[in-house]
């Protein structure tokens, strides 16, 4: 409960922040979508799709591993299911020229 009253003080102390220079009439480029964020979804798709009832409360990108003729892109996601939680790992193995997946790998972190 201590952590969930801290995140959302944080929240709107970002969202106020965020707001005030609008106020002001100073204007901010969006920033562009990370590399690696449709790799992401995916990630998030596989977790639903694996756990369908889970509710997954963290995403990490832990980076892109450079194989001869292939990559991989690793993230960790934190999930809840069934009042458990833990980690899924899953990496997306993909052909860099034509980004066809090859294989999605997931497993559970031994936490």
């Amino acid at each position: 409960m201590k952590k969930l009253m801290i995140s959302l003080m944080a929240m709107t102390f970002l969202m106020a922040s965020y707001s005030i220079p609008a106020l002001s009439g100073e204007a901010y480029a969006e920033r562009p979508e990370p590399a690696y964020a449709k790799w992401g979804r995916l990630a998030m798709k596989t977790a639903k799709e694996k756990y369908p009832s889970a509710k997954i409360l963290d995403y990490l990108h832990i980076g892109r591993e450079k194989k001869q003729k292939s990559e991989i892109e690793k993230f960790k996601l934190w999930i809840e299911d069934g009042g458990k939680e833990f980690g899924l790992y899953i990496d997306i193995e993909f052909d860099p020229k034509t980004d066809r997946v090859i294989r999605i790998n997931t497993r559970k972190s031994a936490n």
